[in-house]
């Protein structure tokens, strides 16, 4: 960690542990937004895997406004993080491991484990939204599948046990009583 004795300019401690614990509070504010993240990406699977797709947009605008806030915290977490990084004699825009392993203690040990949840955080919400887009493209597929079965022009591709892909006969069930 840093020896604060060495610099050019001093900077009191008090001022450097302030600053840092900002960065920590916004960092915080983050990680809660990647949690709201995920679970909103999990109430929109949740609704794709049901067929539920009267709320498919409002779960999708819900995503959408969290991101939005997500970037809001950025902005504020990239100006934190200069101001940081200027008392600690580094350039602008540190990486999170630059800041931490210039930072003293106990800041350098919380800034790891800001970065390390990030990491998870970020894996986590990649995994949630590549398995909603499969869910999308499947439920497209069935659609699509569908309206073709209905329109006459071909007969519905399915998939044999095998994972072959075959047609299947015409005939469609309907209760005439409706």
């Amino acid at each position: 960690m840093t020896d604060l004795s060495n610099r050019a300019v001093p900077v009191s401690p008090e001022l450097l542990n302030a600053a840092l614990a900002e960065v920590s509070s916004v960092l915080w504010r983050v990680r809660d937004l990647l949690d709201l993240l995920v679970f909103k990406l999990e109430e929109e699977q949740l609704l794709l895997a049901a067929g539920r797709a009267r709320w498919l947009t409002r779960a999708t605008h819900e995503v959408e406004l969290v991101l939005e806030e997500i970037r809001h915290a950025e902005l504020r977490r990239a100006v934190e993080v200069d101001h940081a990084a200027a008392l600690l004699g580094l350039p602008p825009s540190p990486s999170l491991s630059s800041l931490a392993e210039h930072a003293p203690e106990p800041w350098g040990d919380i800034l790891l484990d800001h970065r390390a949840t990030f990491l998870a955080s970020t894996r986590e919400v990649s995994a949630v939204a590549e398995s909603n887009r499969e869910l999308l493209t499947a439920s497209y597929q069935a659609v699509q599948q569908t309206m073709t079965g209905f329109g006459g022009t071909s007969d519905p591709t399915t998939y044999t046990p095998a994972g072959a892909s075959s047609t299947t006969s015409r005939s469609h069930l309907f209760d005439r009583a409706m």
